[in-house]
């Protein structure tokens, strides 16, 4: 059984790309160096305004997920939090691959 967790953004369209670029960073950054961060998918709600903006994180575990809390790239991420509204986090365990 794998962990998920969808956090949600609201992004006015000037702060979008910078948003985006922040955001890619974290993910690639995510898949890259952490074993337990099975996926990282950043997507795009265009058609709401501001635009909403929900990450798609698939964790070994939980332990895995508060890993990540602890990372230097996802505090690179929170500095650019001003960019946003930050909506609800949800959390999952998912249970079908």
């Amino acid at each position: 059984m794998s962990f998920v967790v969808l956090p949600s953004f609201e992004v006015p369209q000037d702060n979008l790309e910078a948003f985006l670029d922040a955001a890619r960073d974290d993910a690639e950054s995510s898949l890259a160096s952490e074993p337990g961060c099975r996926q990282f998918d950043v997507c795009v709600d265009r058609s709401a305004s501001p635009v909403r903006v929900t990450f798609y994180e698939v964790y070994r575990d939980r332990a895995a997920f508060e890993s990540h809390l602890q990372t230097a790239h996802l505090d690179a991420f929170r500095g650019k939090l001003h960019l946003c509204s930050e909506g609800p986090v949800q959390v999952f365990d998912r249970v079908v691959p």
